[in-house]
């Protein structure tokens, strides 16, 4: 049974999600404020989802996010009231998996809380077929100018330097050199670097394209990598060497 540790201070919505995904099948233990939150993190068996809402007391979800993801690698889906980019941006920016804002239905909440599961089971798979003791065959490395993206080992270099990429800006960005010249529309990038059923929620798509610019770019605002149509999507752009 899968464990989901419920961070919620509003006890209403924390009995009904609580109750719908103990329905769905879960294992799932709640926790009301940031310190208690901790506690129950680091004691006990591991987690496979944390479910975290960003405004908590006595310590912030933010701080619990932060404390997380100093030592694992557990999906955490941020729930909360805040609705703007600039929040969105500080939870994923942090190392958040995804974001949902309140109010939501508890469909969609399940949904995600399956896909992030479902995702962080694959990436598991991968990491332990890469140190196996087994000759992996030689990587797919792609060049354009400047980067190098090396697609079996996850790595980014750009002018000879690492490029740090989260697990989510390193599939968009695959997906792109994988297939120079086609445009992908926003609901086609969640669907395949998310596996999921896209939501309309185009602020998880901007937040993650930004970064990924702000990192890969030369120029962040005047994007040559990954261009933007709009009101289509995007595409790769003519970066080939």
């Amino acid at each position: 049974m899968q464990r989901v540790l419920l961070i919620e201070d509003d006890e209403a919505i924390s009995e009904m999600v609580y109750s719908y995904l103990t329905k769905e099948g879960y294992e799932v233990e709640t926790a009301f404020d940031g310190e208690s939150a901790v506690k129950k993190f680091l004691a006990g068996l591991p987690y496979d989802l944390v479910l975290l809402d960003l405004m908590l007391p006595k310590r912030s979800g933010t701080d619990v996010l932060q404390m997380i993801r100093s030592g694992s690698l557990v999906p955490v889906l941020i729930m909360s009231a805040k609705d703007s980019d600039v929040d969105k941006a500080l939870g994923l920016g942090f190392g958040a998996d995804d974001y949902i804002t309140k109010p939501f239905s508890m469909i969609e909440l399940a949904a995600r809380v399956k896909a992030a599961i479902r995702r962080a089971g694959y990436a598991a798979q991968g990491s332990q077929a890469a140190a196996g003791g087994e000759l992996q065959p030689t990587s797919k490395v792609i060049t354009l100018r400047g980067l190098t993206v090396d697609l079996d080992n996850f790595s980014v270099l750009k002018n000879g330097e690492e490029v740090k990429l989260t697990a989510k800006e390193f599939h968009i960005l695959k997906l792109f050199v994988s297939s120079p010249g086609r445009v992908f529309t926003k609901a086609q990038i969640y669907s395949m670097v998310w596996e999921d059923d896209y939501f309309g929620d185009e602020n998880v798509i901007n937040v993650h394209m930004r970064r990924l610019r702000e990192k890969i770019e030369d120029d962040p605002s005047h994007p040559e990598y990954i261009r933007t149509l709009w009101g289509i999507g995007y595409k790769l752009g003519d970066m080939q060497q």
